[in-house]
């Protein structure tokens, strides 16, 4: 690879960028810049789920202009597809047909989910240059054969730059069923994950805790009120002075 100015605004926010997509990958998309030029990517997006692209691989270039992030970036699709045409840059609102809507916030994280965004696109609204309009069984015959397509410059098939994704709970879950084989007096404990930690809370320790403490306060009341006279002792008392008084009352008359 030539030396590049890192100094440069561009260089700077493409090195940043490829860092970003490396350190958090996606399962429906992979992306790297060529080796020998930065400015170049080369990306493997899969077919919206629910279309005739579902189960398709998707291989096409991403060429940044030397203005980047002030200018947008230039897409065209290598891998035969039934959407795209090949090897000519799409026009669609965030490439370089359409400049005036190009925010430099936007990255090529955003072109990528824009373009997969585009493919299920019907009628006139799937016009456009670099636009294609197959039968249904076709594009989904070419959905197929598009796993196994390979990059005549990456070397690699479809398939091996973004393979299926495994089955399993997603790693956003917020969260998760008890692990198995957990003894029974475990089976209500409540697993909550966030982005960088899985926290264990015992609900039975919680309830027990909250019961101890209500007990507790029971207890408390229970003694203080041990002191005081039971409630008819205290009418009975007052029975006998009236009583007393009563008595006294009639002597003197």
């Amino acid at each position: 690879m030539p030396a590049l100015n890192k100094n440069n605004s561009a260089v700077k926010r493409i090195m940043q960028e490829a860092r970003e997509l490396a350190n958090d990958p996606c399962t429906d998309y992979h992306a790297v810049p060529l080796e020998d030029d930065i400015f170049e990517w080369h990306c493997t997006l899969r077919g919206p789920a629910g279309t005739e692209f579902e189960g398709g691989l998707y291989h096409f270039r991403i060429v940044l202009p030397a203005e980047y992030p002030f200018r947008p970036p230039s897409l065209m699709m290598l891998t035969p597809n039934g959407r795209f045409d090949l090897n000519t840059k799409i026009c669609i609102s965030f490439t370089n047909y359409h400049e005036e809507e190009w925010q430099p916030a936007w990255g090529v994280r955003t072109a990528i989910i824009g373009l997969q965004g585009f493919f299920p696109l019907k009628g006139q609204a799937a016009t456009g240059v670099g636009s294609v309009e197959y039968p249904l069984s076709e594009r989904k015959r070419l959905a197929q054969l598009s796993r196994e397509w390979v990059c005549p410059q990456c070397n690699q098939c479809n398939l091996e730059h973004l393979p299926d994704p495994k089955e399993g709970p997603s790693k956003n879950a917020n969260v998760l069923s008890p692990p198995s084989g957990l003894p029974a007096d475990t089976a209500d404990v409540e697993v909550v994950q966030d982005s960088s930690t899985a926290t264990v809370v015992r609900q039975s320790d919680r309830i027990e805790e909250e019961r101890q403490v209500h007990m507790h306060g029971t207890a408390e009341l229970v003694h203080r009120s041990s002191h005081r006279p039971p409630l008819i002792l205290d009418t009975a008392i007052c029975v006998l002075l009236v009583l007393v008084l009563a008595l006294l009352c009639r002597r003197v008359l």
